[in-house]
């Protein structure tokens, strides 16, 4: 991946796979003596910045917005910090009027795929089908939401806004409320950009023992973690054994079946029963054996609604 000090140094786009931050995954681990820690990842695509006329192709707009519409959600990182020695590209720090720039933008590009589907339609609803009549009131409404100016995440699509910082941050307390409310119904959170430069060679306690050296506990890549799982709803559950002790990432509101596919795909029709238990209520038990004694490892079937920090084991 490409760092340097111009716009749009990033052309393609660039992944990082980064493991979610979860203590009760390592206590889990030592628990059962595993040999082996698998934590949950998340997926982040860097893609390259956003300008003003993005939705009529200037900068990388055409290629970005491609890109964006291939993810979960969007995070527009927009920059608080003043440093005559980093590029912006439009040679101010606005973090206001970068984030008006990416709404806006984003605005025009969605109003113009609504307008030609709702363009493209209109022979299927001739063809008496329900689906496009449905979806045509679905987009009339979206259309309405855009032409006032609001993002399409007011209706349906998820975003939040990370704003990109050094060691001292560049907006008082007032300006930052207020990026807060341009962001609308998003989240926020604040990532130290100058620690995780300083930090990027490094890793495990070595990283840590350099982030508390800089004075600071965290850069705030945790906290964006967090706040996209929050955003899409996610959940985590977790296996555990001698062998290995892992998380996997689920859908909240998803059955046990539905669970077991994120281990693999037939654990959903092969689903007999799954034995369950909180995470907490394991450590405490000391054991599987005592957790049964105890009456607190139980046995559920189809309709179980799979719980953030339940321990399963699925019987097939």
């Amino acid at each position: 991946m490409l760092i340097a000090n111009y716009p749009f140094a990033t052309i393609d786009p660039s992944v990082g796979v980064v493991a979610v931050p979860d203590d009760r995954l390592w206590k889990l681990s030592e628990f059962s003596k595993s040999i082996k820690t698998v934590p949950a990842v998340v997926e982040f695509v860097d893609i390259a910045g956003l300008v003003k006329g993005a939705s009529v192709g200037e900068g990388l707009g055409n290629k970005f917005l491609t890109n964006i519409r291939e993810t979960d959600a969007i995070a527009e990182v927009v920059r608080i910090f003043e440093d005559d020695n980093i590029i912006h590209v439009a040679n101010k720090v606005e973090p206001l009027s970068d984030i008006e720039t990416i709404n806006l933008e984003l605005i025009l590009a969605d109003l113009q795929t609504v307008t030609k589907r709702l363009g493209n339609i209109g022979s299927d609803i001739k063809r008496g089908s329900k689906e496009a009549v449905i979806e045509n009131g679905a987009l009339e409404k979206l259309k309405v939401t855009l032409e006032a100016g609001k993002l399409a995440n007011t209706l349906i699509s998820p975003t939040f806004s990370v704003g990109g910082s050094t060691v001292s941050v560049g907006l008082d307390e007032k300006e930052t409320v207020e990026v807060a409310k341009l962001c609308l119904n998003s989240k926020y959170v604040i990532v130290d950009a100058g620690i995780e430069n300083e930090l990027k060679d490094f890793e495990g306690n070595e990283k840590d023992e350099m982030r508390e050296g800089l004075g600071t506990k965290t850069d705030g890549i945790d906290d964006l973690i967090k706040a996209g799982y929050d955003l899409l709803g996610l959940i985590t559950y977790f296996t555990t054994g001698e062998d290995e002790t892992r998380a996997w990432t689920i859908k909240n509101g998803w059955t046990a079946p539905l669970a077991g596919t994120a281990i693999h795909g037939d654990f959903k029709d092969k689903f007999v029963r799954a034995e369950v238990i909180e995470w907490n209520k394991l450590i405490e038990a000391g054991s599987y054996g005592m957790a049964r004694e105890k009456g607190l490892v139980r046995t559920e079937g189809k309709e179980y609604i799979v719980k953030d920090g339940d321990v399963i084991e699925f019987k097939i």
